[in-house]
């Protein structure tokens, strides 16, 4: 596997995926940043003003042109923490400043906005409506993705946030998006969270523009909710807890619990607080929302029970590492006796994991499609 990225100007990075633990053959970067660096050789810019990088998944763009103390937005925490690896392997210390996707702000307008586009039009046209708000007419805006994934569509939602949008030549399956801010045209208000009714309950659950499943409930969960634990003591763990549904109905069906809410997306935590905070605001002091790379750093015997709905992709890639390293770090986590319930599809292999892992696995419920595992640690 290749862990060199080139540089235009030659020489070269060294970068790798996050966690180190599970690459999986997996490159750290895309022929999309590639084709970035190498455009703006072709452009010139205020290098006075700030250089925002926005979805920077493993730090190649940014520590490319770590020479302009970038300012890297993202919603990741896995990222971040990417970010801070690869520039140590490669000697540099961190530079510029890391923001939050739900951070304001600050700044004169950037000189350069550099884009890879997110996974989603929701969180596009979230992030085109910020960058409405503080690009200037001069501000140089060049995004890049895969060529598949650039399309009509894409292209309208440039035209109605920002401006004048055209794109270029396709290269190594790559394509470049860009987009001049039109000064007549206002700046967009950021999109509010959508919320929809939890069915059967009184709840509303909210959903940030990044969080999975964002318009309606996701079939995993929906099983999941079925067959939830209920009269628990202790600390509860909503791990990958998305708006957190999971973790509401935990602790509404444990009363003497509490709940703790783990993502690594920081508009996951955002949504979680919110689905708690509106539907049960005399309960907040019973749940914690932490934005973490799955367990990282969580105390051994602070858990009495782990709920998990694992996501099976990181980016654009289908893996299964994320998953085993929450599985790795509930383990750590439990209490003697404590239970890790895991829903998840029925084809995946999740089972041979837990058995290998735990020593022990069995099926509490399925159905056609889902399957809810549960592995107890032992002492």
């Amino acid at each position: 596997m290749n862990h060199h990225f080139p540089l235009p100007q030659g020489g070269e990075l060294l970068l790798r995926r996050y966690p180190r633990s599970a690459q999986h053959g997996l490159q750290a970067w895309e022929a999309a940043d590639e084709y970035l660096i190498n455009e703006l050789q072709n452009h010139g810019w205020d290098t006075d003003a700030p250089l925002l990088i926005v979805n920077d998944a493993f730090g190649a763009l940014t520590l490319a042109l770590h020479h302009h103390k970038p300012i890297s937005m993202t919603d990741s925490r896995i990222s971040e923490l990417a970010l801070a690896a690869n520039a140590q392997d490669n000697q540099l210390e961190p530079a510029g400043q890391s923001l939050t996707s739900l951070a304001p702000w600050t700044e004169q307008a950037p000189g350069l906005v550099l884009m890879k586009l997110p996974r989603t039009n929701a969180m596009l046209e979230y992030q085109l409506a910020y960058l409405s708000q503080i690009m200037g007419p001069e501000t140089l805006f060049i995004a890049a993705a895969k060529a598949k994934d650039i399309h009509s569509s894409t292209l309208k939602l440039f035209e109605r946030y920002i401006g004048d949008t055209r794109t270029s030549l396709a290269w190594k399956k790559a394509r470049l998006v860009f987009s001049k801010r039109d000064v007549n045209k206002p700046a967009s208000e950021l999109p509010l969270p959508l919320s929809w009714p939890l069915e059967g309950t009184d709840f509303s659950i909210y959903n940030h523009a990044n969080v999975f499943s964002r318009a309606n409930l996701d079939i995993g969960a929906r099983f999941m909710l079925q067959h939830l634990p209920s009269q628990r003591t202790g600390n509860i763990v909503d791990l990958g807890c998305g708006n957190g549904v999971l973790g509401l109905m935990a602790l509404v069906q444990n009363p003497e619990a509490t709940v703790t809410f783990v993502d690594e997306s920081y508009m996951a935590i955002a949504s979680a607080e919110l689905t708690v905070s509106h539907n049960l605001p005399s309960n907040t002091a019973r749940a914690r929302f932490v934005v973490n790379n799955c367990l990282d750093g969580a105390a051994v015997n602070s858990a009495e029970l782990i709920l998990c709905n694992p996501p099976f992709h990181q980016q654009q890639a289908i893996t299964d590492h994320i998953a085993w390293q929450m599985f790795v770090d509930a383990k750590r986590a439990l209490s003697p006796d404590g239970e890790l319930w895991v829903v998840a599809n029925r084809h995946l292999d999740y089972h041979i994991k837990l058995k290998r892992l735990f020593g022990n696995q069995t099926v509490v419920a399925s159905n056609h499609k889902f399957v809810i595992f549960k592995a107890i640690k032992t002492s």
